[in-house]
């Protein structure tokens, strides 16, 4: 770490932290993972240790030692500058050099209660009785024994700054283990997308079998009807209802739908617009819009599986369920 003089100056130099934080929040990250970082202060050598793990919003639980006590919030606005989602356990231990104390005792003020103890008990003519005795911790409780147990005004906050950039430094390895996280997930999910497109154009064959198959039955059973009391029917009526059930078991909306939602899934993935090109402006979490997508894509295939009665259809449609599932998994651990 740079000297206090420096340490100070980057302190107050947000411009280049704010150009970092918006090249990482760039990335597909993962909700969980884990940071370390240490370095020296005023106080001693600080460690900072950061464990996240996945949450629906954004909660961080902080803990200090004394010498940062009152920091805490000040800490958390630093914390949400690189993280938007997930359950976030900070703690800072600090390790002080040697000789060094967090608190001094001053040699005056305990003398002078020692004094006056001492004269209290020749006073009282105990002094020669074996029971008593001073008890030093009592003394070390009484107003103005000890000093110097918390930092006050230019000293905290300099402790403060020196704080803040090894926290920094913490979060920095931590994004940077999201984001390697993040990247294996969505080389995953990238493939079960490409699993469902697979599905989808199977469906687009398929579908349209459907009602010719409808047709071949609903002809079969006629005609042995037909057969049974010696009776015909027009051919019109029969096409009639072939084509009522064609509209029924039509799949064609839901599958362009679904087609869409992938699209756009994939799209959010990639970093880039529905058009396909790069969205220079996202600098924002997308788990939960990622699983609002899968939603969507789940009740269009639901719809898919109720409407079309063809058995490869169906058993396509398990498919999909499977992959959406499994999609939906991952995509609950993303930011």
């Amino acid at each position: 770490m740079a000297s206090d003089q420096s340490t100070i100056a980057a302190a107050g130099d947000t411009g280049g932290v704010t150009g970092q934080i918006r090249s990482m929040t760039g990335q597909i990250r993962s909700m969980t993972g884990q940071g370390r970082a240490a370095g020296p202060t005023d106080i001693g050598t600080l460690t900072v240790e950061l464990r996240t793990v996945n949450n629906r919003g954004f909660k961080c639980s902080i803990r200090t030692p004394d010498a940062l006590s009152g920091g805490e919030s000040r800490i958390e606005s630093v914390v949400r500058k690189y993280l938007h989602r997930g359950s976030v356990n900070l703690a800072i231990n600090v390790e002080r050099q040697q000789g060094q104390t967090p608190v001094q005792i001053n040699d005056t003020v305990l003398a002078g209660y020692i004094r006056q103890c001492q004269t209290a008990i020749d006073q009282a003519g105990a002094a020669s009785a074996a029971n008593v005795s001073l008890d030093v911790a009592s003394l070390m409780t009484l107003p103005g024994v000890l000093t110097g147990s918390l930092p006050e005004g230019d000293q905290a906050e300099k402790i403060f700054q020196q704080t803040r950039l090894v926290v920094i430094d913490a979060l920095e390895n931590l994004v940077a283990m999201r984001q390697q996280e993040g990247a294996h997930m969505v080389e995953t999910l990238l493939g079960e997308c490409a699993t469902i497109a697979a599905h989808v154009r199977a469906i687009e064959s398929l579908a349209p079998q459907a009602a010719e198959s409808y047709r071949v039955r609903l002809e079969g059973k006629v005609k042995r009807v037909l057969a049974e009391y010696d009776a015909e029917v027009n051919a019109v009526d029969l096409l009639r209802e072939v084509q009522v059930y064609a509209d029924k078991a039509d799949v064609s909306e839901e599958v362009t739908r679904l087609d869409g939602h992938l699209k756009l899934f994939q799209s959010v993935l990639r970093g880039e617009t529905p058009d396909g090109e790069k969205n220079a402006t996202k600098d924002e979490p997308v788990g939960r819009k990622l699983d609002f997508i899968i939603q969507e894509m789940f009740r269009e295939t639901n719809t898919i599986g109720s409407k079309s009665a063809h058995a490869d259809v169906s058993a396509i449609v398990v498919e999909i369920k499977c992959a959406i599932e499994r999609m939906r998994e991952l995509v609950q651990n993303l930011e």
